[in-house]
C-alpha cells in the first residue's frame, strides 16, 4: 500500500491523495463484488459512508437467492430440513467462528435477532450468577440504546440492580473504567467492543480480565467490529458475545445475529427463551422442555434460513481477503478521512468526536457540529450518505472491501460544501 504519510501530506495540501490510495490498495478488486460501487459521480451513490449500519449487498445476492429457491427449496421442499438446514445455524456459527471471531468450533450459532440474541445471553448469564448472591448488571451510558434498554428490562423482570459506567464519551470504556463499579454482587457485564458514537476499540482481554477475577461473567458486543477489526474470543477469553450481521458482515436488512458461549459455559448456562429447535428432541413433540446439548440449546424457533444465505457468501469473501488486511484497509480509510477532516472541516467549526489514534478506533469515525442534522439531510438529497446521531455528531462509516478513497475523499468534500451553504 501507498505510505499514509504520502497521501496524509497530501491531504493537508489539497484534496488530493485518493486516486494513489486506490491505485495501490490491494483490496481494491474487492469492489467489483458489492452493488452500488461504480465510485464518485459513478452512479445515484457519489459516497456511501454508513458501512457500519448496513453494508451494501454482494453483486450475485439476487442470483444466489433464486438458486436457493430453485435448488434446496423448490426442489428439496420439507425435506431440505433433514439433509441441511437443521445444521445450518451451527455450521454457518462455526465458519464466522473461524474467519471472524477467533473461535473454536461449537461455540457460535446464527439465530434470532441481535435484541434478542442480547437479551437471552445476558439473562442466561444473570440467573446462572444469581444463586451465588449476585444480582449486579454492569453496562455503560454510552452503550448502544438496545443494549442498555434489554438491561433495564432484565433488571426489572429479575430485581437486579444496574452499576452505570460513565466513560468519556469521546473515548470509550477502559479497564479501570469497569473495575471501579465492579464488586461480590457483580453477575454480568455488558459492553460493546466497538463504540457504536466514538468507534474507540475496547481493551477486551484486559477487560474481560478484570470482570473474571471479580467473579463476574462478561457479554462483549461485537455489532461494530465484526467483520472490520480482529475479534480472538477464545483469546480473550470471553464468557459471551452478541454481533449484528447486516454491518460489515453484509447480511441485508435485518438478517440473523450471531451468539457465541464458551464452551465450558454451555452446559451451565439456560437461556430463557425455550423454543423447540433448542430442545433435544424437536421432532419428538415431547410433553417438556429439555435443552438440546452445546451449543443448539441457545436456537429458540426456526432459524431463518433463507436471511442466512447472502451472510454465508459474505463470509467466504472476507476469508478471501483475510482480517488482518482488512483491518489494515480500515485504519488507512479513517486515517485518510480523520486528515481531510482536519484539513477542510475543522476550520467550519467540526470537532473529532473518535479516538485520534487510529490504532484505537474501529471502522468509523464520528464528526460533531451543531449543524450535522440538516447537513445529513442535504448529503442524503445529493447521493452522499452518513448517519446523523444526535445530538450533533455525524458519523462516517467506511467498509474495507466496498469503499474506496476516492469515496471518502467526496464525501468530506460534500460535507464541507453542505456546511459552507448553511454558513
Amino acid at each position: 500500500m501507498t505510505d499514509l504519510s504520502t497521501s496524509t501530506q497530501a491531504a493537508h495540501d489539497g484534496m488530493l491523495g485518493a486516486a494513489a490510495l486506490d491505485a495501490a490498495d490491494p483490496l481494491a478488486h474487492f469492489r467489483n463484488r458489492f452493488l452500488g460501487c461504480d465510485g464518485p459521480n459513478g452512479g445515484p451513490v457519489v459516497a456511501y459512508l454508513d458501512g457500519n449500519s448496513l453494508g451494501r449487498p454482494l453483486a450475485d445476492t439476487a442470483e444466489r437467492l433464486a438458486e436457493f429457491t430453485a435448488g434446496p427449496w423448490g426442489q428439496r421442499l420439507i425435506r431440505a430440513w433433514d439433509e441441511q438446514w437443521m445444521d445450518e445455524p451451527v455450521r454457518l456459527g462455526d465458519r464466522l467462528g473461524e474467519v471472524v471471531l477467533g473461535a473454536a468450533r461449537g461455540q457460535t450459532i446464527v439465530a434470532d435477532s441481535t435484541s434478542v440474541m442480547i437479551y437471552k445471553l445476558v439473562r442466561a448469564a444473570f440467573d446462572a450468577q444469581a444463586p451465588t448472591g449476585r444480582d449486579e448488571i454492569v453496562v455503560d451510558l454510552e452503550n448502544f440504546p438496545t443494549d442498555r434498554f434489554i438491561v433495564e428490562g432484565i433488571a426489572a423482570e429479575r430485581g437486579a440492580t444496574i452499576r452505570w459506567i460513565e466513560p468519556d464519551p469521546d473515548t470509550g470504556v477502559t479497564p479501570a473504567d469497569v473495575e471501579s463499579v465492579l464488586g461480590p454482587r457483580t453477575a454480568v457485564v455488558l459492553l460493546s467492543h466497538v463504540a457504536y458514537r466514538s468507534g474507540f476499540i475496547a481493551d477486551a482481554a484486559a477487560i474481560t480480565d478484570v470482570v473474571h477475577s471479580a467473579g463476574g461473567l462478561v457479554v462483549w458486543d461485537l455489532c461494530h467490529s465484526a467483520g472490520s477489526v480482529p475479534v480472538e474470543l477464545d483469546a480473550w477469553g470471553a464468557d459471551l458475545a452478541v454481533g449484528c450481521t447486516y454491518k460489515y458482515l453484509n447480511g441485508g436488512p435485518g438478517s440473523p445475529a450471531l451468539g457465541y458461549v464458551r464452551r465450558d459455559l454451555q452446559d451451565r448456562l439456560l437461556q430463557p427463551i425455550w423454543g423447540w429447535m433448542g430442545a433435544a428432541d424437536p421432532f419428538g413433540m415431547t410433553d417438556s422442555y429439555a435443552p438440546a446439548a452445546g451449543i443448539r440449546r441457545f436456537i429458540t424457533g426456526t432459524p431463518p434460513i433463507l436471511a442466512m444465505q447472502p451472510l454465508s457468501a459474505m463470509v467466504e469473501v472476507i476469508a478471501e481477503a483475510g482480517m488482518d488486511a482488512i483491518r489494515a484497509k480500515s485504519v488507512q480509510l479513517t486515517e485518510f478521512a480523520a486528515v481531510l477532516s482536519e484539513r477542510f472541516l475543522v476550520p467550519l467549526g467540526v470537532e473529532l468526536a473518535s479516538p485520534s489514534d487510529p490504532a484505537e478506533r474501529g471502522s468509523h469515525i464520528t464528526l460533531n457540529h451543531p449543524r450535522f442534522r440538516e447537513v445529513t439531510a442535504m448529503l442524503w438529497e445529493r447521493g452522499v450518505i452518513p448517519d446523523f446521531r444526535p445530538p450533533r455528531g455525524l458519523r462516517v462509516g467506511l467498509s474495507p472491501l466496498s469503499t474506496s478513497f476516492a469515496e471518502v475523499q467526496a464525501g468530506i468534500a460534500a460535507i464541507r460544501d453542505a456546511l459552507t451553504e448553511l454558513a
